[in-house]
């Protein structure tokens, strides 16, 4: 079974870019409780964003997401997320990804700016990097945790303004359990009996 170790966090939402706050998650439960605005959602959101990838819903294209240049008196933040977690076999593996949003003349502009996955070469203790590519980390990430990506965003790391999608019109329900379940449409006609 796949597990969450720790999680960094700089420069998202309401952290701070100039700390770094860690998060340490413990077996076999933790609880992240606090006050309205204390961070609790973010920290979801970057799990969820860390592990599959996915922006929160209200992020703007990640301009929401990114800690605001203007409140750091600033005209460039930088955040970033590093979750270190151990592998359906046991290994561990930490994924960073590192963002930026800058204030151009008349709006502002959201980049993703590294992404890395990297473990530890067990014979020489050295860093070994097994991807720099957004769209392979956003598919190996799951795959190391033995997880599908439908299943940790619609269970594990579902956000609070997306957690009714069980209520929702029959279509968008069983468009969300073909995901979660790996189902295929299968046609009477094509079938050979």
């Amino acid at each position: 079974m796949s597990t969450v170790d720790k999680m960094l966090i700089k420069g998202i939402r309401s952290f701070d870019p100039e700390n770094k706050n860690v998060i340490t998650f413990f077996k076999p439960l933790t609880l992240i409780v606090g006050p309205n605005g204390a961070g609790k959602t973010t920290i979801i959101e970057c799990l969820k964003l860390s592990c599959t990838g996915e922006l929160p819903p209200n992020a703007r294209s990640g301009h929401s997401f990114i800690h605001d240049p203007k409140v750091a008196g600033e005209t460039e933040t930088k955040g970033q997320i590093k979750l270190r977690f151990k592998t359906a076999v046991g290994k561990d593996v930490v994924c960073i990804r590192s963002f930026q949003l800058t204030q151009k003349a008349s709006k502002m502009e959201y980049k993703a700016i590294e992404s890395v996955l990297q473990t530890i070469n067990p014979h020489t203790g050295e860093k070994v990097c097994l991807s720099y590519r957004c769209a392979d980390m956003d598919r190996e990430i799951p795959a190391l945790m033995g997880v599908s990506k439908a299943i940790l965003e619609n269970v594990v790391f579902v956000h609070q303004d997306e957690a009714n999608w069980p209520l929702q019109d029959p279509s968008t329900l069983k468009k969300k359990f073909d995901d979660i379940f790996s189902a295929t449409r299968y046609c009477l006609s094509s079938l050979s009996l």
